[in-house]
């Protein structure tokens, strides 16, 4: 551990497994990274609580801080290959005299943000993508500066939509802080379960994503020509797919739209290094397979949220009259209004933003592999920004080759370890930032350890107990050996991986808190699951039969092996 001064090593620094539980890529690191826009939120909003967001490679994973407001503070960081110093307010008053501010816009946000993201932000956006889109078609006649200048274009256009997506963020938790305000005033206390329910959503374009899946499943399942094609993996299929007249038409009538809408996204859409299913249609041929292996039913599956949303709204004003039944229903209303932006902006920011900055730099990384100055097109992502420019600019003055293969062995060395969960300085002022929820903190500090060998303690993440075997996935690659009923124990997920919601039984997670992508997935699909163990994957083996209980945040190892699969609910 290498501490650049006193101010960063007092700073509670946070491994980030949430978006990136492996080993970062150089240009992710300079270029990539959600927190390069974290200064726009807090100046925009006036957080008293903290004015900047830096991060950290430690032993090449990728750590983070939050800045308190204190003008004191001199703290370095980089961005884009430049030293700067901690945004931090001159003013030592600054802190104590903004939070009027940041209460009286938040409910703002909360009512009006549906609308200015309908009417305005997704138009934005999708005319951004557009735009790149179109110029990657038209890349074979660009030259080599044009494609340089188009990566420029989607750095502002990944740094656009951050800056978004940090609005949305502060919107939505808006919206969420002012249904559980009420809740408690009218009710007396907060039902955290029906709150968590009260966060699905069944109408966005995570659900969109996977009734195209199932459309595609159905029009295999209908043709036995088709069917006899999806028996192998995604290469075998794709294969036997081309073989045929149907095949061929399937893979352009129904794969290549699919991919051209939704396969903007990797099985973690944060770092570069994951090619995307635009790029590699294996993935949702596997997916379709596994859909036709379980004969997954997408109208059942959103009727069952849907059903269950206008449960919970009726359970929220059960019994309740006049003004507090008004004030309480308004505040879900807001609530519900927000609840499908949480995919949503997964889809045009985390997935969709991130995913065409990659596809640029691996196009600019192939016409240098033509042009013979690298050896594959994925070696840019281990150059650093400006040495990608600089090379680009005048290939002979930079031995990238030499750059490449030694960054590509430090990746390599950096994968065999096991970060810790954070370093630094821990203080209650850090401890508490608000963001730290989605990490699962402060809750994985305060939790009670795991009691013997055959206890993992974790966060409470989507009530209900269930048993069942336990399915260790790391990688997309062990998708495919996920079974109906499986419980999956895993670092992490993201909208990639929710092919396997509609399958498991159960989910057991090293990170996350109770707002993050799994713990909200598993909410919406109804099943139990526990989050930020930050040993699960270590602990548990994939056979070993799980008693998972999402009420309590407890998982126990009732017997180590491989048993029957099928999982036994307790509810």
């Amino acid at each position: 551990m290498q501490w650049e001064s006193d101010a960063e090593q007092g700073l509670f620094w946070v491994y980030d497994d949430l978006h990136c539980p492996h080993p970062l890529s150089p240009m992710y690191f300079d270029i990539g990274g959600w927190w390069l826009t974290c200064d726009h939120m807090f100046r925009r909003f006036g957080t008293p609580f903290a004015v900047d967001w830096l991060a950290k490679n430690v032993n090449g994973y990728l750590y983070t801080a939050a800045i308190p407001a204190d003008p004191s503070l001199q703290v370095g960081a980089t961005e884009y290959g430049n030293r700067y110093g901690a945004r931090v307010p001159v003013d030592g008053g600054y802190a104590s005299s903004m939070g009027a501010y940041l209460d009286g816009v938040l409910p703002v946000y909360g009512e009006r943000f549906a609308d200015w993201w309908r009417d305005r932000l997704v138009p934005e956006m999708l005319r951004n993508f557009e735009y790149l889109e179109s110029q990657l078609d038209r890349a074979d006649s660009m030259s080599r500066m044009e494609l340089a200048v188009l990566l420029e274009d989607a750095m502002d256009v990944h740094d656009r939509h951050w800056k978004i997506h940090w609005m949305l963020n502060f919107a939505q938790l808006s919206a969420t802080m002012n249904l559980r305000a009420v809740m408690e005033r009218v009710r007396g206390t907060v039902d955290e379960e029906l709150l968590g329910r009260l966060q699905n959503s069944a109408e966005d374009r995570n659900w969109d994503s996977v009734e195209g899946l199932w459309r595609m499943k159905e029009a295999v399942k209908a043709d036995p020509e088709l069917r006899k094609a999806f028996t192998g993996n995604g290469v075998a299929i794709r294969t036997a797919l081309e073989a045929s007249e149907a095949g061929r038409t399937f893979l352009a009538e129904q794969l290549a739209p699919y991919q051209r809408e939704f396969g903007w996204r990797a099985v973690w859409s944060h770092e570069f290094i994951f090619p995307t299913w635009r790029e590699d249609p294996g993935p949702i041929l596997e997916q379709i397979r596994g859909y036709l292996d379980t004969d997954y039913d997408y109208g059942s599956a959103l009727e069952t949220v849907r059903v269950d949303l206008e449960k919970a709204s009726q359970e929220l004003l059960e019994g309740l009259t006049g003004a507090e039944r008004d004030e309480l229903e308004a505040a879900n209303a807001v609530n519900l209004r927000m609840a499908p932006l949480t995919p949503d902006h997964h889809f045009y920011i985390d997935q969709g933003a991130n995913a065409r900055l990659r596809v640029v730099l691996i196009t600019l990384g192939q016409r240098l592999v033509d042009e013979g100055l690298l050896d594959t097109a994925d070696d840019v992502l281990f150059l650093r920004y400006n040495e990608l420019r600089a090379f680009v600019g005048d290939p002979a003055a930079t031995d990238a080759r030499a750059l490449v293969a030694q960054r590509r062995a430090e990746r390599e060395a950096a994968g065999k370890l096991q970060p810790r969960d954070w370093v630094g300085t821990v203080t209650e002022s850090q401890l508490n930032f608000p963001y730290w929820v989605n990490w699962g903190y402060p809750e994985r500090f305060t939790r009670q350890a795991s009691q013997g060998e055959a206890q993992v303690a974790g966060i409470a993440g989507s009530p209900g107990v269930i048993e069942g075997t336990a399915r260790v996935v790391r990688t997309v690659a062990d998708f495919d050996e996920v079974a109906e009923g499986d419980i999956l124990v895993c670092q992490m997920t993201n909208p990639a991986w929710v092919v396997l919601f509609t399958k498991i039984a159960g989910l057991v997670t090293d990170t996350g808190g109770t707002t993050s992508h799994p713990a909200v997935l598993a909410r919406e699909f109804g099943i139990p699951a526990v989050v930020g163990t930050s040993e699960a994957t270590r602990r548990i083996s994939t056979g070993d039969q799980l008693r998972v209980d999402g009420t309590a945040g407890v998982v126990e190892i009732v017997k180590s092996g491989e048993p029957a699969r099928a999982a036994l609910s307790l509810n």
